[in-house]
């Protein structure tokens, strides 16, 4: 994961990361299954912001811990996920070119913006955007971005995918 210089269209950093595309994922015309777009968009999630806590083993360090950080009992929740096909993605043996950064940072959910990009032409295949909110199990309720987390995930606020 690196982090890409500030983009003057967008207003803010982006986050890069390579998602491994699988021989699994392709559908009967060699694209990545419409389906598949939506894990390949988890993973990139995964790696700007860190798996959810308390979930598996660790790993390597993330550059924005945003959901490793939650306290006990907290959880990322996905409520929404919007996706634009502009091209076929696809299948390559090599990792798709996901860029990650935050479209929307409102009082108790994030939006997380993504373009997944063509490994060997670099043609933009996909925008897409995943509204999350944190959510206390044992108290049923949403919990509020905290100032902590606004001010990690500000310098990556930039443009929507969506108008």
């Amino acid at each position: 994961m690196n982090i890409m210089k500030t983009d003057t269209e967008t207003g803010g950093k982006r986050l890069s990361c390579n998602v491994p595309m699988r021989w699994g994922d392709m559908d009967a015309y060699g694209h990545i299954n419409n389906v598949e777009i939506l894990r390949i968009l988890e993973e990139a999630r995964i790696h700007a912001f860190g798996p959810p806590a308390g979930t598996g083993g660790p790993g390597l360090d993330v550059d924005l811990p945003v959901f490793s950080d939650l306290p006990d009992g907290a959880q990322a929740l996905v409520t929404e996920h919007r996706v634009k096909y502009v091209r076929p993605l696809n299948y390559r043996n090599i990792p798709a070119h996901v860029e990650v950064w935050v479209s929307a940072l409102k009082a108790a959910s994030l939006t997380i913006a993504y373009v997944i990009s063509d490994p060997v032409t670099q043609d933009e295949c996909v925008r897409a955007e995943t509204t999350l909110a944190f959510f206390n199990e044992a108290e049923q309720r949403l919990l509020r971005v905290t100032p902590e987390q606004k001010s990690r995930l500000q310098p990556f606020v930039g443009e929507a995918n969506f108008r």
